[in-house]
């Protein structure tokens, strides 16, 4: 894994021998360490870096040192990050984005960043009426209507001979629920939780006063479907309230709804692997079990954070759920 330099046009220019770290998913930004030793001065604002042919790069955005430790940090946003900072918005007198065709012909509809190319070549899977939700950013929105469907959003950073760019497309995702499952078995380290202390009972409050307010009780079940109809009671509803003083109702059960999704239930694993032969991406689907106390889990990868140190790569993989 070559990390490379490029200029902000995309031109190669140099391997770089340095220690990284990248967050890809919520945080979508990397970090190079270095020292006053090794700088390089071609390590410039607006410079790409990159590993080829992987979602693994950005550009250069911030630099930052400390004279008395001799530490330069190099950060920027991933390829992930630049779309999680755009925003779908729903066209003048609609309440939402809708879109219909092919999976391919909806993203590049979506996607109108310089340096960002989108495949030309549908790939077979059509949507109808997908409604993104109100002002969700493009990286999001774009994960969920894949999802939807059983795809992924695949990001990669394509050299040339001239100038690079990252190419964005929907691609098959993998489902290993069955296939792999990581383990004690595994020979990896990882940790797990099986939380169920978590909100199943939204109160949501909305516009208006005393018995006049506008008042809407959300509900999910044991698989985290949220609806108005209740589903857990007795000693398990865990109930908790949520004051949303200017929402009218409707905007009131959306606010709610995504609030509510935050506080549910979860399980959570995280493996982190030094040696893989097959190499996941946010998207597929895993299974994570501990024989020791038992907790297990099927859930869609949603954040990569890769990590070089000393000449070690190492990939740990976050799922749905997490915190």
């Amino acid at each position: 894994m070559d990390l490379i330099l490029a200029t902000s046009a995309g031109v190669e220019e140099c391997i770089l021998d340095y220690d990284f770290d990248i967050a890809i998913g919520q945080e979508n930004t990397f970090q190079i360490d270095l020292s006053y030793g090794t700088w390089d001065e071609r390590l410039k604002m607006g410079k790409r870096i990159y590993i080829p042919d992987t979602e693994y790069g950005g550009i250069i955005k911030r630099i930052s040192s400390a004279t008395n430790t001799e530490a330069i940090t190099i950060q920027g946003f991933c390829w992930r990050g630049y779309l999680a900072h755009r925003f779908i918005i729903p066209p003048t007198g609609s309440d939402y984005y809708t879109a219909s065709g092919d999976l391919n012909a909806v993203i590049r509809a979506l996607v109108k960043i310089p340096g960002f190319q989108v495949t030309e070549e549908n790939c077979g899977v059509d949507v109808s009426g997908y409604q993104f939700e109100r002002y969700i950013d493009v990286a999001t929105g774009l994960e969920r209507l894949c999802e939807s469907v059983g795809y992924r959003l695949d990001i990669r950073y394509i050299q040339t001979e001239t100038a690079g760019y990252v190419l964005v497309q929907a691609v098959k995702a993998g489902n290993y629920g069955s296939e792999i499952e990581y383990s004690q078995d595994s020979l990896i380290d990882f940790s797990s939780t099986d939380d169920q202390m978590g909100v199943n009972h939204l109160i949501c409050l909305g516009v208006g006063e005393l018995k006049n307010r506008t008042v809407v009780h959300l509900y999910a079940d044991a698989n985290g479907r949220i609806s108005q109809s209740i589903s857990i009671a007795g000693i398990d509803e865990i109930v908790q309230v949520f004051d949303n003083s200017g929402a009218e109702r409707e905007t009131l059960i959306e606010t709610g709804t995504a609030r509510l999704k935050e506080l549910l239930s979860k399980k959570s694993f995280t493996p982190s692997i030094k040696d893989i032969d097959k190499e996941l991406f946010i998207g597929d689907v895993v299974s994570g079990k501990d024989f020791i106390t038992g907790n297990s889990v099927t859930k869609p990868i949603t954040d990569k954070i890769v990590k070089r140190m000393t000449g070690w790569i190492t990939i740990d993989y976050k799922i749905e759920g997490e915190t």
